[in-house]
């Protein structure tokens, strides 16, 4: 998921996977400074308090309209004001889960597609080894 580390934090790799899936990719320097604009313990990382604070600060206009953090209060659809902290804790644990699930989901697909060209050329290999076998009957 978005905190794939499992650890209530997302870490940069996460925010970026995170940013990534919600169509708004951000460079490391961008990463960092995002991380940086609410990271209150210095931790180089954004605990769900910090998380919040994205929102806070997005609703009471504090936040660079170029950020990548507006970028995310903007994409997340999320209102801290209306849904409270319980919908950002929601949201917050919701993203993670959907993404861990996604790329589950994704990994799946692929193993899939994987398979069926597998068969495909099974298939191909062994069609021409039966016109190999018929050419010498036939000629």
């Amino acid at each position: 998921g978005f905190d794939s580390g499992k650890d209530g934090f997302i870490d940069l790799m996460e925010l970026k996977m995170m940013m990534e899936k919600l169509g708004a990719p951000q460079t490391h320097l961008g990463l960092k400074s995002m991380i940086r604009e609410v990271d209150e313990d210095y931790d180089g990382k954004l605990s769900f308090r910090e998380f919040l604070l994205i929102f806070h600060r997005a609703a009471a206009g504090e936040l660079q309209e170029e950020s990548g953090l507006m970028a995310l209060a903007r994409l997340s659809e999320i209102d801290v004001s209306t849904e409270g902290v319980r919908g950002a804790r929601e949201f917050f644990e919701a993203k993670a889960q959907a993404l861990s699930v996604r790329s589950k989901f994704e990994e799946e697909l692929r193993e899939e597609q994987e398979e069926k060209k597998r068969m495909e050329e099974d298939r191909e290999q062994r069609r021409a080894a039966f016109k190999e076998l018929q050419s010498t009957f036939c000629s």
